[in-house]
């Protein structure tokens, strides 16, 4: 099946063959998102950001490539701000349309988060690692929105972007809302023109941040030498062409996506983690991509195989999809696949990008049983 086909369908890119079937249980108004687990509130605030010295790569027409993208960072307060919208009412309608789903069209707009919109950013200058998050194809920036909160939380920057034509609904400040074009891309190597352009549109990104005009006020904060990158799906592929691209990235996680483009014969000599469900990518699995890759990664690096989950349990979707009374038939709750991916994901920054000790990636855990190194 085609890329597109296979990543863009149902709740924030999910991909389902089977009509979600209604739990018995009534689902709650208004589903939530877990608490974060560090110790700092948590800042949102959106940025439109163009980038006038290239074409948008799947709209010809679009003579400058536009995206949206979304901050979360460590807050000195949050008196007088209001929680952060999922998404907007129309992306939710535009989402929930595209994965057919039971419910009303402003569902997803009604998501309860935990990060507060334009809350004063806390930290001193030069002192917070800045993590990119890249999600599948189809999604919205949204779909990472759990663990960039956590994320935030435990002392970093991150920015979600949205591609702009890569997912099923983003929504610009002036209230144009774009769409999937590129889900409709039938070229053969369409998954390396996707990764390629993701790679271009970080790079943009770091340079709107980190440069000598950046776009944020609280941009002062974000320590340059600490850059690190995550994505799932073909985010997570793009992360290893972003690193191939961009030498200011210094660390890098795939969860559970396709490797489109091959690491440069040279090698990747900065850490990396493939974290994966285990029908796809454990060692030997259907997608050999990864095998191909580990050999190519030279410095440090796991392979992380999460049993019971399935290519969306990266995401929020299963969590959602459960407080919704949608059965996805997954073995991994999503209240548990969230809490996995935040730890897992969490301990490799703490310890690649603020260098601290994390046990819990040298050795099996009692804690995350599910979780197993292969490679």
């Amino acid at each position: 099946m085609h890329l597109a086909r296979t990543t863009a369908l149902a709740l924030a890119g999910l991909l389902t063959l089977v009509t979600p079937v209604p739990a018995a249980a009534a689902a709650p108004a208004a589903p939530r998102l877990p608490a974060p687990t560090g110790s700092h509130a948590v800042g949102v605030t959106s940025l439109h950001l163009k980038d006038a010295s290239r074409g948008d790569p799947w709209v010809p027409a679009a003579k400058a490539r536009e995206l949206m993208v979304s901050l979360w960072y460590p807050a000195a307060g949050t008196r007088g701000r209001h929680q952060a919208p999922y998404v907007t009412p129309k992306e939710s309608e535009l989402l929930i349309k595209d994965a057919e789903l039971p419910v009303a069209p402003d569902t997803l707009s009604k998501v309860r988060t935990n990060a507060f919109t334009d809350a004063v950013p806390a930290g001193r200058n030069r002192s917070l690692p800045l993590v990119v998050l890249s999600p599948g194809l189809g999604s919205p920036r949204s779909s990472l929105t759990s663990l960039a909160e956590d994320l935030a939380s435990r002392g970093n920057v991150v920015v979600g972007i949205d591609h702009t034509y890569e997912s099923v609904a983003t929504a610009f400040p002036d209230g144009r809302v774009t769409t999937c074009v590129a889900c409709e891309n039938k070229d053969p190597d369409f998954g390396q023109q996707v990764v390629r352009s993701r790679a271009a549109d970080v790079s943009f990104v770091l340079d709107q941040l980190t440069g000598a005009k950046p776009k944020w006020r609280g941009a002062a904060l974000i320590d340059r030498s600490r850059i690190g990158m995550a994505g799932q799906s073909v985010g997570g592929a793009s992360s290893i062409a972003a690193m191939a691209r961009d030498k200011r990235i210094r660390a890098g996680v795939n969860l559970d996506g396709t490797t489109f483009a091959p690491i440069p014969e040279r090698g990747l000599a900065r850490p990396f983690l493939f974290m994966g469900s285990p029908t796809m990518h454990s060692p030997g699995g259907k997608d050999g991509s990864w095998g191909r890759d580990w050999k190519q990664l030279t410095g440090w690096k796991r392979w992380l195989v999460v049993t019971g989950a399935e290519h969306a349990s990266f995401t929020d979707v299963p969590l959602l999809a459960e407080q919704l009374g949608i059965d996805l038939g997954f073995a991994l709750t999503g209240a548990r696949s969230v809490e996995i991916t935040r730890a897992y994901v969490a301990a490799f920054f703490a310890r690649h990008l603020t260098g601290k000790p994390q046990p819990l990636l040298d050795k099996p855990s009692a804690r995350y049983p599910e979780v197993r190194i292969g490679g």
